[in-house]
């Protein structure tokens, strides 16, 4: 799957560290750059772009400058960390800081922002860590599409060696800007059905189109035809995400893989990880007054499910993003809100609850490619130990950028919430929370888990039917659902082509047109943020 030549890393004596004073004064420029492109996007347009492939451009641009200073930054692992670090700043003090503690202001109880602050901040560390701990283990296989992550490591190979691979990915990213800036076609979609697997591509594709197309078909059936209103996507996503948690589990005991050994603590990494989380929800509930509000009882169930909520949240997040590149992380957190309403939590602790669990996820996604790339970067483990090492430097890499990104918003915030600046899905999780648990609500839900569970049961670990399925029901976004399967099919046909070499060439092409995606959607979101 991987494309990349394996480099020679026998000559090659040391990673280069997060800590050499040139890549450390990069690196800090662009954490304060991307939080603040990640909180100024999600606030104008609602979502946070990927800009991983900003942040190796910014490398590989220095490294052209004829200056000894610059020099270090013609290394493709210095890229590599340089993309690692802007694309978690990004996605950290947006996703995973910025908006949840928006709940708490639009709830007004902006006493609870701070104390929410530190319990997302906790967590957002928590959940990259454990994707560094689980990746390259069965569960998450260094293998797998990520295809984010290809395209970063195409970008950077492709610079670095140029001849035919720069340009069959110049090829992609042109179309993938044509294609997203001038026809509207979601060219991520169509890019990732090049990586893959194609089982857990076309469910995804499939889930899209049922979704998007759910008033022509069931309006016969349901009012309006709106079959988010009547809870199906979210009672699949639940019976498939329960289900995946009892596989990554199983998968993570059986640990069939040599490389699940060579992962620092994968084994316990899901047990950690929980009772990680089980202490910030209880971190959350003190600091947030809930001992005052909450029985004994339900204290204690809002601290299980809590950390139950931010756990599952991550690992459906991160299943969708290693075989899709999309994650539902927006809707996901809004179906453990529902539950904690059927539960019976108050409006306060609903409010601690979504923004804990909204945390979780983007961060461990994010991790996930960008390790991805670093490992095809690194010759997709021709040496273990550089791998190992190279890996952990990516990890202190998005630490450090996490830990700005927790500055930039402990700075920004009070600015942004003055101007009423919040994440738009920040409102559709407060305006829930006020209207209440929906009457018959509890009984879709769980009627529509079984046949959720069943297809993941299905299609088993590796494809993640079940799981990808429900991520595009939960999307109402079409025109992905027809970039999908049209890619599927023009890969299928291009394979009993081109016979063998067809791989290496689709790989190539399609991270060139996920590139061109992201640097499209994210040149639209600076620019309509300047109109503004």
């Amino acid at each position: 799957m991987d494309t990349i030549t394996p480099i020679d890393t026998t000559t090659t004596n040391r990673h280069p560290t997060l800590f050499e004073p040139a890549t450390l004064i990069l690196l800090t420029v662009l954490c304060i750059v991307g939080a603040i492109i990640g909180m100024q996007l999600l606030v104008t347009l609602g979502v946070v772009a990927n800009t991983s492939i900003v942040g190796a451009l910014v490398a590989m641009g220095l490294a052209r400058v004829p200056l000894r200073a610059f020099a270090r930054y013609r290394s493709i692992h210095v890229q590599n960390l340089a993309q690692s670090a802007i694309s978690a700043a990004t996605f950290g003090a947006g996703n995973s800081l910025l908006l949840p503690i928006g709940i708490p202001f639009l709830m007004g109880r902006p006493d609870l922002v701070l104390p929410l602050l530190g319990g997302v901040a906790l967590a957002m560390l928590v959940d990259a860590t454990m994707l560094y701990k689980l990746f390259g283990t069965s569960a998450f296989p260094a293998e797998g599409a990520w295809p984010p992550g290809v395209a970063a490591a195409e970008a950077i190979r492709a610079g670095d060696q140029g001849g035919g691979r720069v340009m069959l990915l110049g090829g992609g990213v042109l179309a993938g800007i044509a294609g997203t800036g001038f026809l509207g076609i979601p060219m991520s979609a169509f890019g990732v059905a090049f990586i893959g697997n194609i089982f857990a591509l076309m469910m995804f594709g499939l889930g899209l189109l049922v979704r998007g197309y759910s008033p022509q078909l069931f309006s016969a059936y349901i009012p309006g035809g709106d079959i988010g209103k009547a809870f199906i996507p979210h009672g699949l996503m639940i019976g498939a995400g329960v289900v995946a948690l009892v596989q990554v589990a199983l998968v993570m005991a059986k640990r069939t893989k040599p490389t699940d050994a060579a992962t620092p603590g994968s084994s316990r990494a899901l047990g950690l990880g929980t009772l990680a989380y089980v202490v910030i929800a209880v971190l959350i509930a003190l600091a947030g007054g809930l001992t005052s509000e909450l029985s004994t009882g339900m204290l204690i169930a809002f601290i299980v499910y809590a950390a139950f909520a931010a756990l599952i949240h991550e690992l459906i997040v991160g299943l969708a993003a290693m075989h899709s590149g999309w994650f539902p992380a927006f809707a996901v957190a809004l179906i453990t809100l529902i539950i904690g309403m059927l539960i019976g939590f108050p409006p306060v602790s609903l409010a601690l609850l979504v923004g804990f669990s909204a945390a979780t996820g983007p961060a461990f996604a994010d991790m996930g490619y960008d390790l991805k790339a670093g490992f095809m970067l690194r010759g997709n483990g021709a040496n273990p130990a550089f791998e190992m090492e190279g890996r952990f430097q990516q990890y202190l890499a998005a630490m450090f950028a996490f830990i700005v990104a927790a500055i930039v918003v402990l700075v920004s915030y009070k600015g942004y919430f003055a101007a009423n600046l919040v994440a738009p899905v920040a409102k559709v999780y407060v305006a829930t929370i006020k209207a209440g648990a929906t009457p018959g609500a509890a009984w879709q839900l769980l009627m529509w888990a079984i046949p959720g569970a069943i297809l993941q049961v299905v299609g088993g670990p590796k494809r993640q039917m079940g799981v990808l399925f429900a991520t595009g029901m939960l999307i109402v976004f079409p025109a992905a659902g027809w970039a999908v399967l049209v890619g599927v099919a023009a890969r299928i046909i291009y394979g009993q082509i081109r016979g063998p070499a067809a791989k290496s060439e689709m790989e190539i092409f399609a991270g060139g047109v996920i590139a061109g995606d992201a640097l499209t959607s994210f040149s639209q979101g600076i620019a309509s943020n300047l109109r503004r």
